[in-house]
């Protein structure tokens, strides 16, 4: 049975390190997503700041739109979404990156399977929409994570690292999540497969950014991703 959309509740999840240049106009953008009669829950962690965001939030939180909450030390992008993952309402729950990579119209792709029971999980694929192209080494990367997914939990993903992913909420709670750093992501790929639930894909827009303009992600994420990938195909 599909979803009822009555008294439906969607919680956006927005983790921010150091996103002072983007952090409102990712905001706007979120809140202009026309998703009646669901409604949204935003969830904003500051994962402790240095350029100027923790301030601007400060300045947000006095309009009482958003549950802010700010760590006191960096701890990483997954510790931040295990943090906003204790204020959740919502039935549904997705991740918002703060910067402007990926588009929160696409939130309307992503939650039609789960309304339609077609799905539980759905990750939007940045490869089989419509994109900026990103570096040939990301490029591979991406791929190389994606394939080793594929092979070792007997899936056909085609983009695992994406941050659009969409949950049922009773999925992602039940879901012991360890990885603090960017390795969330294979993480939380894996334990999902592991349960035997299949993810549904459906292609998104997506625009990356360059470094200069403060992409954080390295080669070194990538060697921990593949680690995880490993280790959490034969532990807990």
């Amino acid at each position: 049975m599909g979803v009822n959309k009555i008294n439906m509740k969607l919680s956006i999840i927005i983790p921010v390190y150091n996103e002072s240049k983007t952090l409102k106009e990712i905001l706007k953008r979120v809140e202009s997503v026309d998703l009646r009669p669901i409604e949204k829950e935003i969830i904003i962690v500051d994962d402790f700041s240095t350029d100027g965001s923790k301030e601007i939030l400060k300045e947000l939180e006095k309009d009482g739109k958003y549950v802010i909450l700010y760590h006191e030390r960096n701890i990483g992008k997954g510790g931040a979404i295990k943090t906003a993952l204790n204020e959740v309402t919502g039935d549904v729950v997705v991740i918002q990156d703060a910067d402007l990579e990926y588009d929160p119209e696409d939130y309307k792709k992503l939650i039609k399977p789960i309304l339609e029971g077609k799905a539980k999980v759905v990750y939007g694929s940045r490869f089989t929409g419509e994109r900026k192209n990103m570096f040939y080494h990301h490029w591979i990367g991406n791929k190389f994570l994606t394939f080793v997914t594929d092979i070792l939990y007997n899936t056909t993903l085609s983009d695992m690292e994406t941050c659009y992913k969409m949950w049922k909420t009773e999925i992602i709670k039940s879901i012991d999540i360890k990885s603090n750093k960017f390795n969330f992501e294979p993480e939380v790929t894996a334990k999902v497969l592991k349960k035997r639930i299949r993810i549904y894909e459906v292609p998104i827009s997506y625009a990356g950014r360059e470094y200069e303009e403060g992409k954080k992600i390295s080669w070194k994420d990538g060697i921990s991703a593949l680690w995880c990938l490993i280790k959490y195909r034969f532990v807990d």
